[in-house]
This record gives structure tokens, C-alpha cells and sequence, in this order.
């Protein structure tokens, strides 16, 4: 058996991996590399690895784009397997891969009117709707806890990952037939962690554990940074709300319409609700946003005690007064004539594509606005530039004076941190694991949360890189 690692590699975007057992293919997850617009668009356009043809099935973790957004060019160039993930992830995608196409469509639509009146050629997008209705078509959902058999060779079960709605540890049984001249099979253990969440986030259950692995595909974003106390939450986001009622200032956060805005919403209607700022307007600018929210509300067995129990005293946790959800484009526009204090919620969260690009590019050079960054951000794309506090940024290709204050609260993350990371692979049984490779995250992180591995007694960690092929 053989696993490569194409995306996610040495970086915390475009989930890929590859796995090739008994001569059959398989991936796991297929997202959307973000970065350099054109560095992007070339990696997520060709399959360099393999053929989309070849792939029997594809198990995905969840519902970020970075993780199942490439699914439809997956399909576009030939793929016609089943896509198994859990009934809130397929829920989820319906939504996100529909949208994700249109922004794209309409992004392109934006961009090419420039580059026509410039005389030059028009870009296409990478997929289009249509592609997004045909991988729909293959997507099969398989429930928490149940093990499910793919194939002869391979079973699967999910365990909820705490990360984001429908999130999944992908837990698999491969049987290899031994080499030739040998009868029988042998059983190997993947477990693959996707995303994984942290203990005590708002609304969602706490990860869940698995045990008696052989090998452990671990992200690790966060595998050398602690995050801030969860706890300090709710008074950091009034603190940001207290001082745009003092500036009469708008409030601008790109948030991802999956996990963090609707945790966004529940945390101010818990502070509006204690007294701790001020009510002033929230609107959440995303038809995508809107479309989730409906989807949470469908799948209330993933919600944690702590919002249930709220459940009990407001019917509604995601919506509250004051909190406006914006679908049409018209609405939207009419956001820029507003005078604070208000806050806009916006996609996306990383900041490269959506209507967030509006609201920033009318609202950065305003001194007395405030951009509130909540999420991981990856290298090159818009949002980390303005965690970065860069003087000037690009949006839609013009440059802009960052002279809005750039707040960020790493508190929000639904990424573990290092000691969390560390904490969830030290009961994993780290007797039975012989070997960890580490994905989704910058190197220098991952070499951090390395030697934690070792501290804790994990002998064989491997980083490995673009294209980088082992044998297990």
C-alpha cells in the first residue's frame, strides 16, 4: 500500500491525499489550493498525479472549501465514483460547491471585462455549476460510528472531528493482499484526522477519539502556536464592539459561511443578551451564510449541551434582533450607505473571493473602521496580508492603503492548538502507531509539533512534501 501527499503538503490549503491499494486508487479529500491567484488556478486545474478516471472513490472530511471545493473539476475531467461523508457534510457541500462555483463564474465575469477592454484573452472559470450538480449526483452519506464497507478491500467509519458541522475522523481497515506466492491479507489501520476541532468550542460537540492506529494522518496548523483562552471570548468581542460605538465606526469580518459566522452569531447574541456592548446592527452579507445557518439548524444531534441547553431559553440561537441576513446584491450595495456603528459578516474568510471583497475594498482606507480577522489565514491570499498589517493591499487588482485598525483573536480558531494537538495524539495509544505524518500546516509549525511527538513518545514522524510517495 502507498500513500502521496499532494495537497496540503508543507501548507495549510488544497487537502489531498492519495492512496493506492491492491493496484486500486482512492482520495482523501480534494479542496481548493488557495494562494497566488495564478499559482492557484494551475494547481487546482491539473490532477498531476493521477487521473481523475482512475479514482474508485473519494472520502471526504468535511465542508471547507480547502478540503472538498475541487470536487467538481474532479468530476469535469472524468471521475465518476461515490463521495462518502457524513449526511452534514453532504448537506453542507450542496450549498458550499454551488456557491463556490458562481463566485467563480462571477469573479471571472468581473475580471474579464478588464481584460478584454485590455486586448487580452479571457480566463474561464475552473468548473462551473453544472460541474457542481454532476459531483452532487455521487455523494453518498455515511453516518457517525457506523462502519461501512467500501469495498473488499477497504472499511470506513467517521468520528466527529469538533472542527466545523459534519466534520469527520476518517477511520479505515485496508486489507493488502500479501505479495506473491502468499495467501491471506494484510490489516492495516489508517485513522486521518481532517480538520481537528478543539474542546469547548460554542455549538459543536467536543472531537472525538479514536484508538489502535498503525498509521495517523495529522493536521497541524496550529502545531507550533497556542491559541488564546476561549474563555476570554465574549469580552474580546464586546471589547471590539464597544469601540466601534465609541468611533461610530463599521466593524468589517471575513468570517467562512461554514462554522465561524454562525459561531460569530451565537456569541453576540450571548453577549447582547448578558449586556456586555452595546446592540448595535450585525449583518450577515452571504446568501451562502444564510443557506448554512438553515443547515445547522437541520442537525441539532451536532450541537454541544451548552447550546442546546441555550436552545431551551431562545428558539433561535442564530438569530436574535438586530441581526440582519442579506441575500440579495441590492441589499448588499446599500450596506456602503449605512453610517456606523455596525458590523458586516462577510465570506470569505481567508478574503479572496465574495461580496467580503466589496465591504474592504470600500471600507480599509477609513481609519476609524475596524477589520476583525477571526480564522486562519493562509500564505499569499488577502486575509493574511491583512493580518500581517500590510501598509498596501490589492483587491480586484487595485491597491489600497490599509489604514483600517486590523483586530485578530486567534481565541476563535477551530483548529487544536499545539498542546491540544499534542493532548489528542497522547490518547491515541501512541504504543500502536508506527508511524505519524503530518499535513496542513507551514513547515515551521509542523516541525514544532514534530519534536512534541517525539516528547511523547511517537518514534517515526514524517513531513512530507508536494508529491512525496511512502510505503506502508
Amino acid at each position: 500500500m502507498r500513500i502521496q501527499f499532494i495537497g496540503a503538503a508543507r501548507t495549510v490549503t488544497g487537502s489531498m491525499h492519495h492512496l493506492i491499494i491492491n493496484g486500486k486508487k482512492y482520495l482523501l479529500d480534494c479542496g481548493l489550493y488557495q494562494g497566488k491567484r495564478k499559482e492557484a488556478f494551475e494547481l487546482n486545474k491539473n490532477f498531476n498525479y493521477f487521473s481523475p478516471k482512475e479514482i474508485e472513490c473519494l472520502i471526504l472530511s468535511h465542508a471547507h472549501i480547502d478540503h472538498c471545493g475541487n470536487i467538481p473539476n474532479l468530476v469535469k475531467q472524468g471521475f465518476k465514483g461515490n463521495i462518502y461523508c457524513t449526511s452534514a457534510t453532504r448537506d453542507l457541500i450542496a450549498y458550499m460547491l454551488r456557491d463556490s462555483a458562481h463566485i467563480q463564474e462571477k469573479d471571472v465575469e468581473f475580471v474579464n471585462k478588464k481584460r478584454i477592454r485590455d486586448g487580452k484573452n479571457p480566463f474561464e472559470p475552473l468548473y462551473t455549476t453544472d460541474d457542481v450538480e454532476k459531483a452532487l449526483e455521487l455523494v453518498q452519506a455515511v453516518d457517525y460510528h457506523t462502519e461501512f464497507k467500501i469495498s473488499d478491500d477497504i472499511s470506513l467509519q467517521f468520528f466527529d472531528a469538533g472542527h466545523i458541522l459534519g466534520s469527520a475522523i476518517t477511520y479505515l481497515i485496508l486489507k493488502e493482499k500479501l505479495r506473491a506466492g502468499q495467501a491471506g491479507f494484510k490489516t492495516i489501520r489508517l485513522g486521518f484526522s481532517g480538520d481537528l476541532g478543539r474542546p469547548n468550542l460554542p455549538i459543536l460537540k467536543d472531537p472525538e477519539y479514536i484508538s489502535d492506529i498503525d498509521y495517523w494522518i495529522c493536521e497541524s496548523t496550529y502545531g507550533g502556536r497556542l491559541h488564546d483562552n476561549i474563555g476570554n471570548l465574549e469580552q474580546n468581542l464586546a471589547e471590539v464592539i464597544n469601540k466601534a460605538v465609541e468611533r461610530k465606526a463599521k466593524i468589517i469580518v471575513p468570517a467562512f459561511s461554514v462554522g465561524r459566522t454562525q459561531e460569530l452569531v451565537y456569541s453576540f447574541h450571548k453577549i447582547f443578551e448578558k449586556g456586555f456592548a452595546k446592540r448595535i446592527p450585525i449583518y450577515v452579507d452571504s446568501p451562502l451564510a444564510v443557506n448554512v445557518t438553515g443547515i445547522f439548524r437541520e442537525h441539532p444531534e451536532c450541537f454541544d449541551k451548552e447550546i442546546t441547553d441555550f436552545m431551551h431559553s431562545y428558539e433561535d440561537p442564530f438569530g436574535f434582533n438586530q441581526l440582519t441576513y442579506v441575500n440579495s446584491i441590492e441589499d448588499s450595495k446599500r450596506l456602503n450607505d449605512l453610517d456606523g456603528p455596525m458590523m458586516i459578516i462577510s465570506a470569505s474568510g481567508m478574503a479572496e473571493a465574495g461580496r467580503i471583497l466589496h465591504h474592504l475594498r470600500n471600507n480599509v482606507e477609513n481609519p476609524d473602521n475596524i477589520i476583525l480577522m477571526v480564522g486562519y489565514c493562509a500564505e499569499n491570499t488577502l486575509g493574511r496580508k491583512i493580518i500581517n498589517k500590510e501598509p498596501i493591499v490589492k483587491i480586484f487588482g487595485e491597491e489600497f492603503h490599509l489604514n483600517a485598525e486590523v483586530i485578530v483573536l486567534h481565541s476563535m480558531s477551530g483548529h487544536a492548538d499545539e498542546n491540544e494537538l499534542t493532548d489528542y495524539c497522547r490518547k491515541l495509544n501512541i504504543n500502536s502507531i508506527k508511524k505519524v505524518f503530518l499535513v496542513h500546516g507551514d513547515y515551521e509549525q509542523q516541525e514544532i509539533f514534530s519534536q512534541r511527538l517525539n516528547e511523547i513518545g511517537v518514534k517515526d514522524v514524517q513531513i512530507p512534501k508536494r508529491g512525496d510517495t511512502y510505503e506502508i
